[in-house]
Formats: structure tokens, C-alpha cells, sequence
């Protein structure tokens, strides 16, 4: 049973999302487009809660030349509703550089101004997030045996805060994933935090990096710190002889295109795991082309002038991380021939990806009505509702985490315009009229009753 604070009951959202980065940004305009048009109860009341002070999409991330790797006309909207006025040129518009940008003849932005676009956007409504406020957890609210509500409570500055909803939005994104038996220490950093830290070494004149990883980060970390400090040597470490170049060919980059989720789902599963076998180069463990182009070419530069700072430790593994006095040694040992060498270094960087959040892991009890496959996943429907069991009434929407349902667009930019119009579209198909006599948030946040 559900937890309830004392006192009247609280008001009821149709909608409260938990996280509030790019993906559920996208769900607040979706949302906020929705109700200019709808008015009356077929708006939609939702609330987002982020615990970050403020928006961020992995600003340690954030090198002034790296680009992105998908198309600016996949922003938060424009696939959904190419006439928004929260789209990526509109933005452009609004900061003075749309005729700037054309003449560009780019179709991918700095990753910098791409993050300022989803700021830019966050900020529009900023009437529906609660930033600073963690979700710590959700209890359902149950009537004759039936799960009609979810209190989600929240914790921020102000204390606990309890909050009622008739379906959740779970976008909390990825973390940070580091190999086994390996821990983040002033020493030792996961790519996602580089720019937090690099500035502290601007003083201390580093003499060498190694960074472990074979894909697009990895690359431009190995870039960046070796102009960074022109000082300082900068090891590359991965078990491959090179790196691969990504494959953003225009028959291969189908597979992000929205009818391959529909394929996708559908499909048995030894074809799922063939389709992300046959097309995992578009996006895990590539490189664009064009930086590895940028880094052969400085290797070779630097060997024809005697001043080789940029060395590749490639058919490689790191085996050994130990912190020292003055910095860490690392063991890197040969995948050939088994030999291991030392090298002593400031830091080491680990550009080794991420792994979903355990997008039910706030949820508590409410985790036991949601139904498992034979492998122990999530169950997922189309409209990336969560499979539970008859009695829980309330839809729980993943945003994320949907890889094995859903297809390689489930952590990624490229469909997220499309995903959020299918669970707004699934929302209003399962009706939000809330149980007579039941307190529930207008869509402009105060309560009514019906």
C-alpha cells in the first residue's frame, strides 16, 4: 500500500517524468505543443523532477571542436512536428546565426552548440521540471485491489514531498561504466568528467596520459589532450589494430530510422541480435572517419620529425591500474604475445561507455507488477509502455533501457522525437479522465476536481 502523507490527499498529474534530460525535454514540449492546442481535460498535466541543479546533457563531454554524430534535423522535434517552434533552426534563429549555419554546409553542429540548444529548449518550460529534486521513491496507490495512482516522493533542499500520478516517464539516462574492479579516483577518470578535471592540471605540467577505449570519445579525448598539452605524451590503448571508422552510410543508417523500431520489435529474437551484430558499427566502438584521418596523420607527422608525443598501443589491453606518489602506473599488456610493459603516467582516462540506469530501480515494490522475460528484461510494449500485471492501472513509460525491445535508437537522439510523440499518443488513447471525485492538476498546475 501506498504511503500517504498526512492531510488530504495530493492533487493528481496525468504525468510526472523522472529525469529531465534530453529525452523527457523532448516529452515537455511534446506535452506543451499538445495542450496550446487541446485546452480544457483533454490537456495534459505532467511534472518532471531532476536532481541536477540545473539542465546538463554530459558536459564533461562538451571538447569546443567535437561535433555530433547524427543529423541537427534530428533535434527534440522536428521528426515529430517539422512546423516547431523548438526546433534546432529556430534556435539558431533565436541566438542570430541561421544564415551563418547554411552557409556552413554542415549537417552536424558542435556537440557545444547542440547542448546549448537543449538549454535553450529545457528553458521554455521550465514551468514543468523541479530541478534539485530526487525521485526516491514510488508506492502504489491501491483500491479494491487495483493500482490507480503512484505516489512518487521526492526529496530536495525543502525536505520530502509526496506527489500523485496516474503514469511516469522514466528517462535517467546512462552511467558512466568503468571495467571491472576499476574505481574513479583523482587519477583515474571515466571520459564523461574530463573538462571537471583537466582544468586542474593546467599547473602541474602533465608529462603523459593513456587513454583506454576504441571509439569516438576515446579518439577525441587522445585528440584533445594531446593539443591540450603540448607537453605531454598521450598514449592510446585498445585491442584492435586501429580504429574502425563508423558506418553512417545512407543504406546503413536506416536502422535509425523510425519504421526500424516497428521492424525491430516485431522481429524474432535471433533476428534482433542479428540486425545489431550486422549494424553495430553505426554506433559502438567507431570512429568517424574523418578523426582518424586527423590522428593517423599527426602519428605520422610526429615520426618524420622525431617528436613523437602521440603513441597507439594498439592489439592491447590495459591489465593493471596502481596509484603512486606522483600519479599511476598502468600495465599494459599484448594481446599477441602476452608481453607486459609499464608506464607511469598523470592520468588515465577510461573512455569505456556507459550502461543504462536500472530504469525500474526507484520504482521499489511497485518493480514486482512489472513483468520479466525468460532472460530477466524488462518487458516493453511498442509504445514503450512497461508489461505489468492486470491489477497495476497506471502506465510506466521507459525512456531508455529499450534496447532489446526497441532496437539501437533506445539511448540515442536519432528517434527521440518520434519516441515521446508515441507514448503521448499512447497516454491520450488510454484515456487520462481521472476516478470521480478525484483532485487533479490542471495542465497550468493548479488542482480541479471532476
Amino acid at each position: 500500500m501506498s504511503q500517504v502523507l498526512p492531510g488530504d490527499a495530493p492533487p493528481v498529474h496525468d504525468l510526472i517524468g523522472i529525469g529531465f534530460g534530453p529525452s523527457n525535454v523532448a516529452m515537455a514540449i511534446a506535452l506543451s505543443e499538445h495542450n496550446a492546442h487541446a485546452g480544457g481535460q483533454s490537456a495534459v498535466s505532467a511534472h518532471f523532477f531532476e536532481q541536477q541543479p540545473r539542465f546538463g546533457w554530459h558536459r564533461g563531454m562538451l571538447i569546443d571542436d567535437a561535433t555530433m554524430q547524427v543529423s541537427f534535423l534530428k533535434d527534440l522535434v522536428t521528426l515529430r512536428n517539422p512546423a516547431s517552434e523548438f526546433s534546432f533552426l529556430c534556435y539558431l534563429k533565436s541566438r542570430g546565426r541561421l544564415i551563418d549555419f547554411i552557409n556552413h554546409k554542415n549537417l552536424f553542429p558542435l556537440r557545444v552548440e547542440f547542448h546549448d540548444y537543449f538549454e535553450w529548449a529545457a528553458a521554455q518550460v521550465d514551468d514543468m521540471v523541479s530541478y534539485g529534486h530526487e525521485v526516491v521513491g514510488v508506492t502504489p496507490v491501491v483500491r479494491a485491489g487495483v493500482v490507480e495512482y503512484l505516489d512518487v516522493t521526492v526529496r530536495s533542499g525543502e525536505g520530502l514531498a509526496l506527489h500523485r500520478a496516474r503514469n511516469l516517464v522514466i528517462g535517467t539516462g546512462l552511467r558512466p561504466l568503468m571495467p571491472d574492479g576499476v574505481k574513479r579516483t583523482e587519477r583515474v577518470w571515466h571520459n564523461s568528467e574530463l573538462l571537471a578535471k583537466v582544468d586542474g592540471l593546467a599547473e602541474a605540467s602533465p608529462s603523459r596520459f593513456i587513454v583506454v577505449g576504441a571509439g569516438q570519445s576515446a579518439a577525441e579525448n587522445v585528440a584533445y589532450l594531446h593539443r591540450r598539452f603540448p607537453g605531454a605524451e598521450v598514449c592510446a590503448v585498445f585491442s584492435r589494430y586501429g580504429y574502425s571508422p563508423a558506418d553512417d552510410s545512407g543504406f546503413a543508417n536506416r536502422i535509425f530510422d523510425p519504421a526500424a523500431v516497428d521492424e525491430y520489435f516485431t522481429a524474432p529474437d535471433h533476428i534482433k541480435r542479428r540486425l545489431m551484430d550486422y549494424h553495430g558499427n553505426t554506433n559502438y566502438s567507431v570512429v568517424d572517419i574523418d578523426l582518424i584521418d586527423d590522428l593517423y596523420r599527426l602519428m605520422y607527422q610526429e615520426k618524420v620529425l622525431g617528436t613523437e608525443r602521440l603513441r597507439f598501443l594498439n592489439v592491447s589491453r590495459l591489465t593493471g591500474v596502481a596509484e603512486t606518489p606522483d600519479g599511476v602506473r598502468a600495465t599494459v599488456t599484448s594481446l599477441v604475445t602476452g608481453e607486459e610493459i609499464s608506464l607511469d603516467a598523470d592520468v588515465v582516462v577510461f573512455a569505456t561507455g556507459y550502461s543504462p540506469a536500472d530504469s525500474l530501480g526507484v520504482l521499489g515494490e511497485v518493480a514486482d507488477r512489472c513483468l520479466r522475460d525468460d532472460g530477466g528484461r524488462v518487458r516493453v510494449e511498442r509504445d514503450y509502455r512497461v508489461a505489468t500485471h492486470p491489477e497495476l492501472r497506471c502506465g510506466i513509460y521507459l525512456q531508455g533501457g529499450t534496447e532489446h525491445t526497441h532496437g539501437i535508437t533506445s539511448s540515442l537522439l536519432s528517434n527521440t522525437a518520434i519516441r515521446v510523440g508515441d507514448i503521448l499518443d499512447s497516454l491520450l488513447g488510454r484515456g487520462l479522465e481521472p476516478v470521480s471525485g478525484e483532485a487533479r492538476t490542471g495542465a497550468d498546475g493548479t488542482a480541479g476536481r471532476t
